[in-house]
């Protein structure tokens, strides 16, 4: 019998040091994109796709993101009392995520790679094929979300199944690149995976943060736990399965890639949204004019 994907494993315990000295006190996750912060676009983007379960896999004391998915009585009675309605109805609609999909939480201890992060949610899988989210990257699509478009490729091949995105090639050395070999549209079998490649990049297609991991994936990174030490990436992972013989694919998303992995991504980012947001678009595109740029 095929199995469809309905859990989820967001990894979200890693240090963001790229934003400091902001992350010194929240999480990167928890930063805005315009009106609402990267973690929530993520969440969508899983509830749109028919994920059912979230772990999240957090560091000691990241208490803002397990907050931000908790409902808060006190501030609902001060916003009635006020007659706030339009901020009522904004935590009305998060309400309404919370009670879609069912949320829990794991540790990573130390940092570890997100390898190691991703295993501490092994318990939450079960035999299951779980998708993995990374919440630096947005999949900004207005037709089929972007990891429903991985769902409907597993639903067929009942394979691992990594993200891809082209981009030009004197950006190649910045990501993951994969070798592939094309089997149908926007579908591939990996091959190999090189990590920010130094030199000649094996295509130009480079991976994004949104995988489909089966069994199969947690039990190769238990023969070899070296992995849950050194750093490992899954990327990594998926690639040394593919280069041993294991049918590993890849498929290019549809929809624009906004990445969020550094101040000035997430800027890029933020300024896209920005300006084709239905309320505040406008009115920032009346400010670009009036500031000539």
């Amino acid at each position: 019998m095929k199995k469809t994907v309905k859990k989820a494993i967001f990894p979200i315990a890693g240090m963001a040091t790229r934003f400091l000295p902001l992350s010194k006190v929240i999480s990167k996750e928890i930063i805005p994109l315009v009106d609402k912060p990267l973690i929530h676009y993520i969440v969508e983007e899983a509830l749109q796709s028919g994920i059912k379960e979230i772990e999240l896999v957090t560091r000691k004391n990241q208490k803002d993101v397990i907050e931000y998915f908790k409902s808060n009585p006190e501030l609902e009675k001060i916003l009635h009392e006020k007659n706030k309605k339009e901020e009522l109805e904004m935590l009305k609609e998060l309400d309404e995520v919370l009670k879609t999909i069912k949320f829990s939480f794991s540790t990573q201890k130390k940092p570890a790679g997100n390898v190691d992060a991703i295993c501490q949610a092994r318990a939450f899988a079960g035999k299951d094929p779980v998708g993995v989210f990374f919440c630096d990257d947005i999949i900004y699509s207005k037709g089929v979300p972007g990891f429903q478009q991985l769902k409907e490729v597993y639903e067929t091949c009942q394979r691992p199944i990594i993200a891809l995105k082209r981009m030009p090639k004197d950006q190649l050395h910045k990501y993951g690149v994969v070798a592939v070999d094309k089997i149908a549209n926007n579908v591939y079998k990996i091959k190999k995976v090189v990590e920010k490649p130094k030199g000649e990049a094996p295509s130009d297609l480079v991976i994004v943060g949104r995988y489909i991991i089966t069994p199969e994936v947690f039990d190769r990174i238990e023969k070899d736990k070296s992995m849950r030490m050194n750093d490992y990436s899954i990327s990594q992972v998926l690639g040394e399965m593919a280069e041993e013989g294991k049918v590993v694919y890849g498929y290019e998303l549809k929809g624009e890639w906004l990445e969020c992995g550094d101040k000035l991504t997430w800027f890029k980012s933020f300024l896209t949204l920005l300006l084709d947001h239905p309320e505040f678009g406008p009115k920032a595109k009346e400010l670009l004019r009036e500031l000539k740029l």
